[in-house]
């Protein structure tokens, strides 16, 4: 009896001390709530803040700070490495708030979360493997820092936005072309031709251009289709003259000339 009763007691005291801390928690206001997380926050402790944030937004799902506290949530699973979360908190804040006047900051961080993961697969690619990866979080963040731009042109984050499309494109040039000459080495010359056209015509003007010319020449000509061959040609020769591609060719009719003088 004596036991039972020292037990009985025990869990009385466990579960007032339990209860006197639930009170603790329930008596903070939203603003405390958010003040708390913030701090997290901004001593980079991602899961705790994760963790005040997410009480915030349960026990006050409504008010300015129940907003911004999805922003900084997402942020927060961003620095966390949590893209997926990060990405289902912007979506929902973008189609819960879709006037908010941060809402441009949203599409930046989207991008943002699939740039980042986009550059920690590139860390990891390894070349001889690179037609078995996939760039859908590069094309992700590419159309997220384009849609940011086009609905919110004067935003501050257009300048860093628009920057890192430029690499995106070229680096999306450039996957598409290093599968191209995969095709091209395993003799898939039609696979080849067709992934170097798409580089040519999806991303003009990147440098990886002239790559995919010469990818279309040697697999029209392996597929002995002349006219398509000379077409890609004459686009990388009259955009490309000092290409090595170009160059070389030069060098070969040269010297055959030589040997035949005559037209």
């Amino acid at each position: 009896m004596r036991l039972l009763a020292l037990a009985l007691a025990g869990l009385v005291l466990v579960s007032t001390g339990c209860r006197k801390d639930r009170d603790f928690e329930d008596e903070r206001s939203a603003a405390e709530l958010y003040e708390d997380a913030k701090k997290y926050l901004d001593n980079q402790s991602w899961d705790r803040a994760i963790l005040t944030y997410k009480q915030l937004q349960t026990r006050y799902p409504f008010g300015r700070y129940t907003e911004q506290s999805m922003l900084d949530l997402s942020y927060a699973h961003f620095k966390a490495r949590e893209p997926e979360n990060a990405l289902s908190t912007l979506n929902r804040f973008i189609r819960t708030y879709p006037t908010h006047p941060n809402v441009d900051y949203a599409y930046y961080l989207k991008g943002l979360v699939n740039f980042e993961e986009n550059m920690g697969f590139l860390e990891r690619m390894m070349p001889n493997r690179v037609h078995d990866r996939d760039q859908s979080a590069a094309r992700d963040a590419f159309n997220d820092f384009n849609e940011l731009i086009r609905r919110f042109p004067e935003s501050r984050y257009v300048a860093d936005a628009r920057q890192r499309m430029v690499f995106l494109r070229n680096n999306l040039a450039a996957y598409e072309v290093a599968v191209a000459n995969y095709y091209m080495r395993r003799k898939a010359y039609i696979a080849a031709a067709s992934r170097a056209r798409f580089a040519v015509e999806n991303y003009p003007g990147t440098p990886q251009n002239a790559d995919a010319l010469v990818v279309m020449h040697k697999a029209y000509t392996e597929l002995s289709l002349p006219d398509l061959a000379d077409g890609a040609m004459e686009v990388l020769e009259t955009n490309y003259p000092d290409n090595y591609y170009v160059q070389g060719r030069k060098k070969k009719r040269s010297w055959s000339d030589r040997l035949w003088p005559f037209d």
